[in-house]
């Protein structure tokens, strides 16, 4: 018989292969529950209504998000944390180009989301901490796997040469590296971040 052209599947099922195929695609192992943090995370980023609480200050810069959530202690910071990093993974694996020639870039995305999820792995008591502790410590590498998703699933091109590479000096990331070596640039490492403006 054959197979169905369309079938029906959940967000969490759509997400779970795609966020496998990535993570093959980017050589990149993740723990168990981390993959399926990553599948939860874009499964929220679907349907609103399943944010976690404490969401209301959205739309103001990062910074100031930070500066909130580390003035407040117990479930509220770590709700404010786990937003702002979340955030900034999804933001910066899906919609990275849609940040460039902006005020920030990024990079600054990545540096906040690197600081939040360190910063929730660092409560022991917390039964995601080590979730947060990988996330935190390989902060571009998840985004790239969430940049990959974007591409498998028509939500970016990635086909601006200037703007691959620009995103690669400013995170390192390997995906960019790959993305441009694909079309005949390969990237010196040696350049750093010292050309940036």
């Amino acid at each position: 018989m054959d197979r169905p052209l369309l079938r029906e599947q959940s967000p969490a099922e759509f997400f779970r292969d795609h966020i496998e195929g990535a993570l093959a695609r980017q050589h990149l192992a993740a723990g168990g529950l981390t993959s399926y943090y990553l599948v939860e995370l874009l499964c929220r980023f679907v349907s609103p209504e399943t944010r976690i609480p404490f969401n209301d200050d959205h739309g103001q810069p990062l910074a100031l998000r930070l500066a909130r959530a580390l003035e407040v202690d117990g479930l509220e910071r770590r709700a404010r944390l786990r937003n702002l990093a979340d955030f900034s993974l999804f933001v910066s694996g899906f919609y990275s180009d849609s940040l460039h020639r902006r005020f920030v870039d990024v990079d600054y995305y990545v540096s906040m989301g690197e600081y939040a999820y360190a910063s929730l792995a660092r409560r022991e008591e917390d039964a995601l901490g080590e979730v947060y502790a990988e996330l935190g410590r390989r902060f571009v590498p998840f985004m790239d796997v969430l940049t990959d998703v974007s591409e498998q699933t028509g939500q970016s091109r990635g086909r601006d040469v200037l703007r691959i590479y620009e995103r690669w000096l400013r995170t390192g990331s390997s995906l960019a590296a790959r993305q441009l070596a694909s079309r005949g640039i390969y990237p010196n490492a040696s350049i750093g971040r010292r050309f940036l403006q």
